[in-house]
């Protein structure tokens, strides 16, 4: 179940000649893709192209009956490996996945796609997840373009841009016999606009076809003598045909008057930073018109010299515009500049940082010192000199009073209740080295659980304890893995890494149904029917079949004990080898996706429903926040009591609550106050609800009125 349906918007995609097309980005690239007569599709969700992968799914039978094959593949190497299919085959194919940790995950997969080059047009879209707002580390897809040869387009953010852009990739593809790389920002992937669509076109050769005529081709198989000779054809064949088709074509874009003794080149991707930033010096209105020449890269690699050159002609200076680090682009476009002799002045990450997401303030900060150094009488004097904005008095000294919030798991999440068993043990037992794993359960890194000391990659998490392996050590190392990273890679490269070497460790999988963290997409263990997929494998029997004999399945992980004594009793057991917990219940946000609309529903219609509910009582709570430091659950929180003889706050549960009973579950296991309560609220209540609600007021009034006739009372003498 992933996070969003797109079902209603997919409908777009039947779309014809000279209608109108209106939504996001990635409804767009899917259109383009269908009008470009694609053959087949695949990829592995990721931000910022999760929702990519959801719309793929969600048009599952449109692009059938355009005879399109869809794939939800296993990894990012899955997918790019797939794209063999248009190697021997005038078949266009397109893969999409993150970027940069999934081209890591698909760099041999690519390198040897791009080694022995396609036949069809092969078009990967990554997505580029870079700046503050981005999970991983920050690195650029640009180096894997020069490094393997595959060319890469950046296109401007608008959805007519986007949509030229697949449709010029795959005839780029297939005029250089190369792979293109389609590079997608969030701002792209989300970008709303409209363009006139054109008719979907049926592959001219489907998979099936290729199936029934196969053909081989020995001079594209990475093997020598042919390897030696792909490193020729692609520099004195592909790289030729590849800007040779750019340049017809005019994938790059001018804009302004083309006469200004300075100029601003930008990736494609950064032309709407750009223009905004000229905008706010009103050198630009608000259609994005103005007088500064721009030269605006939809293609990044391979860069075009003598169109570069011939902008920079004339002119004393230009910026450079290229988001993160290194600079390849400034670095190649400064070779081009030197080698024709050119007096023009190349600047960029002089006057923009270095590393960092280019937001709207860096950019105009930036632009501001280029035209002020260079182009002053561009400027007013205003923008010449700009005066510091005040800074308001009520934010003054806001980040001494406003706590920090670091990310952590949502409320009711079924992750929480195995790190706060975590704690409960090493409490007992002392600190363990602990490696932990990209997904939600990551969050065990940050307060209140501050667990884990590395992670080195997705389904990587007992891999990167394996050197941990000691049998003369007094403690075993702990692992986690989600279930998303288990069938990502992690059977193999953790678990039957694990069995091979006979690793002592504790190695917890974490397993919430689906792959949470991307989006809630099915995987192989999800326990939900999905009608063109194939679930219910379970974990268990995987980890069993790769040789694990030490295995404990637990299906409620909101069951504390049994978390914290099974965790115990894999450090402390004398058995030898992998240990292995595999903790099951399903994520909490893809629960009350599907539930919450039913629930609805049943009480529109009168049905009879209970909702829990938990709460803490305030004359047991002693204010400790234990429970808070076990629990970090969003919706326990600290209340005021108003009692002059109680200066803490207490705990207190607010309305968010979704009733999963974590906090009462680790209130229990760490002995803590009694304090909690579950309360049920009965909507649309039988007679004999009512009849019983009344025997218990009647019984709470008589018992209240005898505790208040036997209270101690003073009389005024």
């Amino acid at each position: 179940m992933a996070e969003r349906s797109f079902k209603k918007e997919v409908q777009m995609l039947r779309y014809g000649a000279g209608d109108v097309f209106a939504g996001e980005g990635i409804l767009a690239i899917t259109k383009a893709l269908l009008q470009s007569g694609v053959g087949y599709v695949g990829g592995y969700q990721g931000a910022p192209i999760s929702h990519l992968m959801d719309v793929l799914a969600d048009s599952q039978e449109i692009l059938g009956e355009l005879g399109v094959h869809y794939e939800a593949s296993a990894s990012e190497a899955t997918a790019t490996a797939m794209l063999a299919a248009s190697v021997n085959y005038p078949i266009r194919g397109a893969v999409a996945f993150k970027s940069t940790v999934g081209t890591n995950v698909a760099s041999d997969a690519l390198a040897n796609l791009a080694s022995g080059g396609v036949t069809g047009g092969a078009l990967l879209i990554v997505g580029e997840d870079y700046g503050e707002g981005s999970s991983i580390m920050q690195e650029r897809s640009h180096a894997f373009c020069m490094k393997s040869q595959v060319w890469m387009l950046d296109p401007r953010p608008d959805l007519p841009s986007i949509v030229e852009a697949v449709e010029h990739g795959f005839q780029l593809s297939e005029a250089s016999n190369t792979p293109v790389m389609l590079q997608v920002r969030i701002r792209c992937c989300h970008v709303t606009g409209a363009f006139t669509a054109k008719d979907n076109i049926r592959p001219p050769m489907t998979v099936k076809d290729a199936l029934d005529a196969p053909k081989r081709d020995l001079d594209r198989i990475v093997l020598p003598p042919a390897s030696y000779l792909h490193e020729q054809d692609k520099i004195n064949k592909r790289m030729p045909a590849a800007i040779q088709y750019v340049k017809e074509h005019r994938l790059n874009e001018r804009f302004g008057a083309g006469t200004g003794k300075v100029g601003i080149v930008c990736q494609g991707g950064m032309y709407n930073g750009v223009v905004r930033a000229l905008q706010r010096l009103g050198l630009a209105d608000d259609y994005g018109e103005g007088d500064v020449d721009i030269y605006c890269l939809n293609v990044t690699y391979p860069l075009i010299e003598d169109e570069f050159l011939a902008f920079c002609k004339g002119k004393d200076a230009v910026l450079m515009v290229e988001e993160g680090q290194p600079d390849y682009i400034a670095q190649a476009f400064g070779a081009m500049l030197h080698r024709a002799g050119a007096r023009t002045r190349l600047l960029g990450k002089d006057l923009l940082p270095m590393a960092g997401e280019y937001t709207g303030q860096v950019m105009l900060d930036g632009l501001r010192r280029f035209f002020r150094d260079h182009a002053p009488d561009l400027l007013s004097a205003q923008d010449i000199a700009p005066n510091a904005a005040p800074v308001p008095t009520e934010l003054a000294g806001l980040a001494d009073v406003v706590p920090g919030r670091p990310p952590g798991f949502c409320t009711g999440c079924p992750e929480r209740p195995i790190m706060a068993a975590t704690k409960l043990v090493e409490q007992e037992l002392g600190q363990h080295h602990i490696s932990s794993d990209i997904g939600c359960h990551l969050f065990q890194i940050m307060p209140p659980f501050n667990l884990g000391a590395t992670t080195m990659g997705y389904g990587l998490g007992p891999a990167s304890a394996s050197a941990f392996n000691d049998s003369a050590a007094n403690r075993r190392s702990i692992s986690f893995i989600g279930d998303g990273g288990f069938w990502h890679n992690g059977l193999t490269s953790s678990i039957g890494n694990a069995v091979f070497n006979q690793n002592d460790g504790v190695i917890i999988i974490v397993d919430n149904y689906y792959s949470a963290a991307t989006g809630g997409q099915d995987v192989l263990s999800s326990r939900a029917f999905n009608r063109t997929k194939s679930t219910n494998h379970p974990i268990e029997k995987a980890v069993r079949g790769m040789g694990v004999n030490w295995v404990r399945q637990i299906d409620r992980t909101y069951d504390v004990a049994r978390v914290r004594d099974t965790l115990k009793e894999a450090l402390t057991t004398a058995e030898t080898g992998p240990k292995v917990i595999i903790a099951s219940s399903e994520c909490m946000l893809n629960k009350q996706r599907r539930e919450k609309p039913q629930r609805a529903k049943a009480m529109a219609d009168g049905k009879r429903m209970v909702v829990p509910k938990f709460g803490i009582d305030d004359e047991i709570c002693t204010g400790d926040h234990a429970c808070i430091r076990l629990s970090g659950c969003p919706s326990l929180t600290l209340k005021y009591t108003g009692d002059p003889l109680r200066d803490d706050p207490i705990a207190h549960i607010d309305e968010t609550c979704v009733g999963c009973g974590n906090c009462g579950e680790v209130a229990d296991a760490a002995v803590l106050c009694p304090s909690f309560y579950q309360a049920d609220r009965v909507v649309n209540p039988t007679g004999f609800d009512r009849w019983k609600d009344r025997l218990r007021s009647a019984w709470r009034s008589r018992l209240q009125s005898h505790r208040d006739a036997s209270r101690l009372q003073y009389a005024r003498g």
